[in-house]
């Protein structure tokens, strides 16, 4: 792609636009938003701007679309495919001015929101009047509401709740050239037109930039349990999940874990109070909720007989909401904490659930052809499993020309097992060279279709998905 520098020109036209202290310029703030949480990437922008209204992004879209500028929309900067790395440097526009809860309607369990707004933020403000936004990546208390939409984020409870785009009524939209739509109507049901709100949601900053999101809410759950379940065997883990489903129950968190990642997550937290038995090889989250503590009680006196049947070991009941809290604070720090451990890559596949275990075997497999070891988790109740792929003592030359072959291969397990390529990262930067093991090029030329008719001079996060 070849797009046009910014000239001094430019630059003092984007300073009229949003003010000269919401323009960064110098090395180390371009570096700073440069980055992700995706691997060791730095792709700094040329300039950083941090509008504060949908006029100002609309004014700056206006600009870049005459001069062939490209634009990176950015949120908290969490994920893990590379979707907010400036690639081709231009513009790094940054949403964290969008930071307000314009209204929560407890009338119609609805909330406007802006995409600057933490996620945590969000649902805590929701929670205070009895009210539940259920879609909580891990990342939840850094990441951006925006961030979420852009990668159709999903989370632990996703799998009783939904994802993202489950929540998702109407947005509004600033498109390439500056124009400024919403893609929907703020109602449950809507069957007029195309549904743009859906295209919009899991785009990854390429078709438009989120300035204002409605979006659903549900009253919140009473009461929740939450059970730690050992097994010896993480494949038996992995088939105890299916299990539990057609056994009549819908948790609302199944998260699977394996024993390197709870280890590594207790020696990083240095978490003295959860101790791991020498024999336990993987163990189950499981979490369910509601409004009848009778009801949730037999749930769980369900699931521990089904797990039985798959080896499990002794089960740790919750007694408290600080004993969930630390369940809780290890599972969704294990990210971070394989991270530190090593140089690594994450894979995020997603297969039927029924597959888990046969996904399971087949990375360990891959992984001995290939020399690599691998720590995986995720979320078990969606067949969402997360690979982390460590380097340890691969050759620099292994890690950069054999892994991709390794990589490839599985997601071709994934996609043969009826899965795709990503469940809630996104393809972003990084996974954009396999897109042709889950779609055929015809599908692929539709979806290239639809980014030019949004963006026909291609300046909007250029360099993600597809090129």
């Amino acid at each position: 792609m070849k797009f046009n520098k910014l000239t001094n020109k430019h630059i003092d036209k984007l300073i009229s636009i949003v003010g000269i202290k919401y323009v960064h310029q110098s090395k180390q703030k371009r570096v700073e938003y440069g980055s992700d949480e995706t691997e060791d990437f730095s792709f700094p922008p040329e300039i950083v701007l941090l509008p504060k209204t949908k006029e100002e992004v609309s004014e700056i879209m206006k600009l870049a679309y005459e001069f062939n500028l490209p634009v990176t929309p950015m949120g908290a900067r969490t994920g893990l495919s590379g979707g907010a790395l400036s690639i081709y440097g231009g513009i790094g526009l940054s949403m964290e001015r969008f930071n307000k809860i314009i209204k929560i309607d407890e009338d119609n369990l609805q909330v406007i929101v802006q995409p600057g707004v933490i996620t945590e933020v969000l649902q805590n403000e929701c929670k205070a009047k009895g009210l539940y936004y259920a879609p909580d990546p891990a990342s939840r208390g850094t990441c951006f509401i925006g961030g979420n939409l852009a990668e159709n984020s999903g989370g632990p409870r996703a799998v009783k709740y939904g994802v993202t785009k489950d929540f998702v009524l109407n947005l509004e939209v600033v498109l390439p050239n500056g124009d400024v739509i919403e893609t929907g109507a703020n109602t449950l049901k809507n069957s007029t037109g195309y549904n743009l709100t859906q295209l919009m949601v899991g785009s990854e900053g390429t078709l438009g930039i989120i300035t204002k999101a409605v979006l659903k809410l549900l009253p919140y759950p009473k009461q929740n349990l939450l059970m730690l379940v050992p097994f010896k065997s993480a494949t038996k883990a992995c088939e105890a999940v299916s299990a539990i489903f057609k056994a009549g129950i819908t948790p609302s968190a199944l998260e699977f874990m394996e024993r390197d990642a709870i280890v590594w997550t207790i020696d990083f937290l240095n978490e003295k109070s959860i101790k791991i038995e020498d024999d336990v090889a993987a163990q189950l989250l499981i979490e369910v909720d509601g409004n009848n503590a009778e009801v949730l009680f037999k749930d769980c006196e369900i699931i521990a007989e089904v797990v039985d049947k798959f080896e499990a070991g002794e089960i740790l009941f919750a007694e408290s909401e600080a004993q969930k809290d630390a369940l809780w604070f290890i599972r969704r720090r294990v990210g971070e904490a394989v991270k530190s451990n090593s140089i690594y890559k994450e894979e995020d596949t997603v297969v039927p659930r029924f597959e888990l275990a046969n996904l399971l075997k087949g990375v360990k497999k891959i992984g001995e052809k290939y020399g690599f070891t691998s720590v995986c988790y995720g979320h078990a109740g969606d067949g969402n499993l997360h690979i982390n792929i460590i380097k340890g003592k691969l050759s620099d030359a292994a890690w950069k020309n054999e892994l991709p072959k390794g990589i490839r291969e599985i997601f071709e397990l994934t996609v043969a097992l009826g899965g795709t390529l990503s469940g809630e990262h996104g393809i972003g930067y990084v996974q954009k060279n396999y897109m042709d093991i889950a779609f055929s090029n015809v599908e692929l030329d539709l979806m290239k279709a639809i980014k030019k008719a949004f963006d026909s001079k291609g300046i909007l996060n250029p360099g993600k998905i597809f090129e």
